[in-house]
């Protein structure tokens, strides 16, 4: 006899009580206790689970080491993130904020994947798209507007072999990938896709992981590659248990601002190509638009000699990307003044604040500081502090940047200037957008000689790196 209990579930951690909480004891978060019915089931058997048959240890010996090739996908940006292209049996979850392109870009590279399934002649060569969310008849209306894109050269025709359902039953979408055997699987979205079995609501936790469990086994017994997709939360991480992303093979996020066009598809997590990669696409009226330079899109509409502007090189991944900086100060009104960053990251903010106020005599503690990255990027490395150190000052002393000069390195709390990792590949990614110079830490780590055709302005400390960076101010 099936025997039910009633137990509240906390939504974020997935952390059960017997009673109604308001503050999960787990995670302490507030209002995530759900009541949900909890049914001791007997056991699922092998064909419930999704795989094709009982596992039997081998050999390491006997195990093929060759690499599987991967499914080549024609949007180089995507491929990028994802290592190479498509691995089969493998699944990826897609996250990103509510409106930010999350089912568009997913889309799109299910149209080009279909075609590009007919042109080689894939065996599985059928792709399923499977919708929680849309009717088809909405998901047909939006493939149509991609298809039709001048911007990206597509054609007017719908490939023959993508399908289309709109289903939340997973039992029924396992049906269906039964009688179809597809090479691709989408599911839109994870929130949305539940088991009869589990009396708790779609979106809850218990039906997360067990639907993301289930897809995981069906990718592994069949090779089909899977790709999910999945709501964030207001603090910007995947709706549902942790352990959603643990059972995922790559995990990736869509991000950027609403109000800007550029959209960052960034790699946080991949068990078969590096992580942080990042596709930079630009948000059109038909859809997701790939950006193959995305440094000359950044600083196009930069404003030269500017006080409080200044050029870095940040690594996003295994890209150099140049971005703009930009710094103000002003008069502050507030007893307390404000620090207010966009893109960088509070504490490096303070901790630069206090090294210009100590080391070199600026009196910020009077002044409101902002600090902005152009184009709505978000930079968490340190190697930005020099251009971040420098746009203050700039804007302090109403003193423009050199304009053809970038600025890389990290601060010490000692006003001292520290080496960052892969110098070489930031300062050829400079030298071919057409700088003329370069200010760097005086490194002793040099493993190859600097790139020609770009200036190197070695300083030891910030107050030496200031003086390389900020022109004389005219009479």
């Amino acid at each position: 006899m099936v025997k039910t209990q009633t137990r509240f579930v906390c939504q974020n951690c997935g952390r059960s009580v017997p009673r109604q909480l308001g503050r999960c004891p787990s995670c302490g978060e507030y209002g995530t206790m759900v009541e949900e019915i909890i049914q001791e089931e007997a056991p699922l058997g092998v064909s419930a689970r999704g795989l094709g048959g009982r596992s039997q240890p081998r050999r390491l010996t006997e195990i093929s080491g060759d690499a599987e090739e991967r499914l080549a996908l024609p949007i180089s940006e995507f491929a990028r993130v994802l290592g190479g292209g498509v691995v089969p049996g493998s699944i990826v979850l897609v996250g990103g904020d509510p409106g930010i392109g999350k089912s568009t870009l997913v889309l799109q590279m299910t149209i080009e994947m279909a075609s590009e399934f007919t042109r080689t002649g894939y065996t599985s060569g059928t792709v399923l798209y499977v919708s929680g969310e849309e009717s088809e008849r909405q998901i047909k209306m939006r493939a149509t507007r991609l298809m039709n894109s001048t911007d990206n050269g597509r054609s007017a025709s719908a490939p023959d072999n993508l399908m289309l359902v709109t289903e939340t039953n997973l039992d029924t979408i396992f049906e269906h990938v039964q009688q179809i055997k597809p090479g691709l699987l989408i599911i839109d979205s994870i929130q949305t896709v539940y088991l009869p079995e589990l009396s708790s609501t779609a979106g809850s936790v218990s039906q997360v992981r067990e639907c993301a469990s289930r897809l995981r086994e069906l990718a592994k017994s069949t090779g089909m590659a899977v790709f999910v997709i999945g709501h964030v939360t207001k603090e910007g991480v995947i709706a549902g248990p942790r352990v959603l992303e643990h059972i995922v093979d790559t995990v990736l996020y869509l991000e950027g601002d609403r109000f800007q066009t550029f959209r960052l598809l960034r790699s946080v997590k991949n068990r078969f190509g590096a992580t942080s990669e990042v596709g930079v696409f630009e948000m059109r009226e038909r859809g997701m638009v790939e950006v193959p330079n995305p440094s000359e899109v950044f600083l196009a509409e930069r404003m030269i000699n500017a006080p409080g502007s200044a050029i870095t090189v940040t690594m996003e991944g295994t890209r150099p990307l140049l971005v703009e900086l930009q710094g103000l100060t002003t008069a502050s009104s507030l007893g307390n003044p404000r620090r207010t960053p966009n893109g960088v990251d509070f504490n490096r903010l303070l901790l630069i604040t206090a090294v210009l106020t100590r080391r070199l005599g600026f009196h910020l503690g009077e002044q409101d500081i902002f600090v902005n990255v152009v184009g709505g990027l978000t930079i968490d490395e340190p190697a930005a502090d020099l251009a971040i150190a420098t746009t203050i000052a700039s804007s302090m002393r109403d003193i423009p940047v050199r304009a053809d000069a970038v600025l890389i390195g990290e601060i010490g709390l000692s006003g001292e200037l520290r080496w960052v990792g892969q110098m070489p590949a930031r300062l050829r990614e400079a030298a071919k957008l057409g700088f003329k110079s370069a200010i760097v830490p005086r490194g002793v780590r040099r493993s190859e000689p600097w790139p020609e055709g770009i200036e190197i302005l070695q300083a030891r400390s910030l107050r030496e790196a200031l003086n390389f960076a900020l022109l004389e101010k005219a009479a």
